[in-house]
């Protein structure tokens, strides 16, 4: 639910229903159970309504204690209030607001990482285990995000998911720009200090695999830099001014982090 509702929360769209799909080897009515009480946990939190799905007995395809998990959102915006990027313009600022961990991304890394360590999921991981580190759910910012549209002027939106920061925030960014991140502005959550130094990730592939800590960028005026911070502050949510929108020689729109 989280990935979807945020995906269409970038575009300033309000959330209007989900659907799911649920394939397993052999139906386990208790963790099924569990598993549509976190998509209609989910649903309430990005403010929409879970109208039906499909669930599937595939033995053969799956084992029996395996399963998968799919799903789609619809949502709805104004055409004139979308946030399509077009607005974006050098001297922008950007707004990073925090995750709450890895999200749903980088987890084959992640497996990789804990089995060539042989880590100790029990350990302590900042303020908890790094087992609910690592599991941490994923922040939903629909409500947020339509909140803040209705005071601030959003130029654009990046979700950072898959190809974390240098390959998400140059989607929503024009032509011959740039998203210049400062380093110094944030500090790289345990989990993602855990994952770095245990599996000896360069900084770049990190940038590229996670968010590394970084669950939403938005470009806004500068003058309403702070204003946004207060906003999200009193939307609860963790933000800081990440970095800001220069002139690029290049064309293609991209990231760089200093």
């Amino acid at each position: 639910v989280a990935m979807c509702a945020n995906d269409i929360a970038v575009m300033g769209a309000e959330a209007l229903f989900f659907l799911d799909y649920y394939a397993t080897g052999k139906l386990s009515l208790d963790v099924a159970t569990q598993v549509i009480t976190g998509i209609a946990e989910g649903c309430k939190l990005a403010g929409c309504a879970l109208i039906g799905g499909e669930t599937a007995e595939m033995p053969g395809i799956y084992d029996a204690d395996d399963f998968d998990l799919a799903g789609f959102c619809v949502g709805i915006v104004d055409k004139d209030n979308m946030i399509d990027g077009s607005q974006v313009a050098v001297g922008d600022t950007l707004i990073a607001i925090a995750s709450s961990g890895p999200h749903s991304n980088g987890y084959s890394l992640i497996r990789n990482i804990i089995k060539h360590v042989d880590a100790d999921l029990n350990s302590p991981c900042g303020e908890t285990t790094l087992a609910k580190a690592l599991i941490a759910p994923t922040t939903i910012y629909t409500k947020q995000i339509l909140a803040l549209a209705e005071h601030i002027n959003i130029s654009a939106i990046a979700h950072i998911t898959g190809g974390g920061l240098l390959e998400n925030i140059p989607r929503v960014l024009p032509q011959h720009t740039q998203a210049d991140l400062d380093i110094n502005s944030w500090d790289l959550p345990p989990v993602f200090k855990w994952l770095q130094e245990s599996g000896n990730v360069i900084d770049e592939e990190m940038y590229r695999t996670f968010n590394c800590g970084v669950g939403m960028v938005l470009c806004v005026k500068s003058e309403d830099t702070e204003k946004t911070l207060e906003q999200l502050s009193n939307l609860g949510e963790k933000a800081w001014e990440i970095g800001s929108i220069s002139q690029s020689d290049d064309a293609a729109p991209s990231v760089v982090i200093s």
